[in-house]
């Protein structure tokens, strides 16, 4: 059944009125945010304490996920002056921390690796202090790529799962098991960086395959989750099948905290960058999370 009329607790009120400041700062240095390009329904409270999660490598994305806003279509090809640009806004909005991501580009190389290296050094230039948190896509699991954006030190890198392994088909183009792969890959090639990952629930799972998808980022020493509603964007997008209870979110992110995590947003709200700075404080970790709850589990699920 597909539900349609949202409950009293969600219904969070967007108001453009309010953006006018950061839209003006965006639209002077040519920058997009997933904040606008996926319809976030935080973004009014974001904008308004000057916080945005930036959007690089263009607004166009080659997969067709179909839970996603952002455009489907034939990107641009790379900004050469994007990377700075990023750094300036960095500068101006004074952000303590910054969450950098973008659409999946399967039709380059190392599919923008380069580019995130590239902003964070331009970051890293002139506000040194700024922690910088990378929500990165797959890369066709390229660990060439992988460590290309490792090489670059930022704090936190984050690869969302999205769902649960019987439901990857609103993922097009994405692979359960690539997606634990590349996590895992991550913290091989930085032990010392934070990794995170992030589920949006409400599109048809049942809590035992959550429990189980926590289990396997577990397993690949996933440092931190997020758990939130699915809202789709439009009639178009793939259907809400359950508005999950804020005491839900409540349990699980119990549940969660007792696999391991290290830290954990889980709420009708939350999503990959909502309060990132939250997360240890983007602090790098050097030592494996305890995860003695898998103890008697063995291997990882993949599709």
């Amino acid at each position: 059944m597909n539900i349609h009329r949202k409950p009293e607790w969600l219904r969070k009120k967007i108001n453009p009125a309010a953006h006018g400041a950061m839209d003006e700062l965006l639209g002077e240095l040519r920058l997009h945010t997933v904040c606008q390009e996926a319809r976030c329904p935080n973004i009014t409270e974001c904008f308004r304490e000057r916080q945005a999660t930036f959007l690089i490598l263009g607004a166009e994305c080659t997969r067709l996920c179909s839970f996603c806003n952002v455009t489907k279509g034939e990107p641009l090809p790379p900004d050469p002056d994007e990377p700075a640009r990023v750094a300036q806004a960095v500068v101006r909005l004074s952000l303590a921390h910054v969450v950098i991501t973008s659409p999946t580009r399967d039709d380059l190389p190392d599919g923008g690796a380069g580019h995130y290296a590239a902003t964070v050094a331009a970051i890293g230039r002139v506000a040194p202090a700024t922690a910088v948190e990378l929500l990165v896509p797959d890369f066709l699991g390229n660990r060439s790529a992988l460590a290309d954006v490792v090489a670059a030190a930022p704090r936190i890198i984050g690869h969302n799962v999205e769902t649960v392994p019987r439901l990857y088909a609103i993922r097009a183009g994405a692979d359960y098991g690539r997606s634990l792969a590349v996590l895992r890959t991550l913290r091989e090639l930085a032990p010392e960086c934070a990794t995170k990952s992030g589920l949006m629930l409400g599109l048809g799972e049942t809590e035992e395959e959550v429990l189980a998808v926590m289990a396997d980022l577990r397993r690949v020493d996933c440092t931190y989750l997020s758990l939130g509603q699915y809202l789709a964007p439009s009639r178009f997008h793939h259907p809400v099948r359950e508005f999950v209870l804020p005491e839900t979110f409540d349990r699980l992110k119990d549940l969660a905290e007792r696999m391991g995590f290290r830290h954990v947003e889980s709420g009708p709200y939350v999503r990959s960058s909502y309060h990132a700075a939250g997360y240890g404080g983007g602090a790098r970790t050097d030592q494996p999370v305890a995860s003695g709850y898998l103890s008697d589990q063995e291997g990882v699920s993949a599709q």
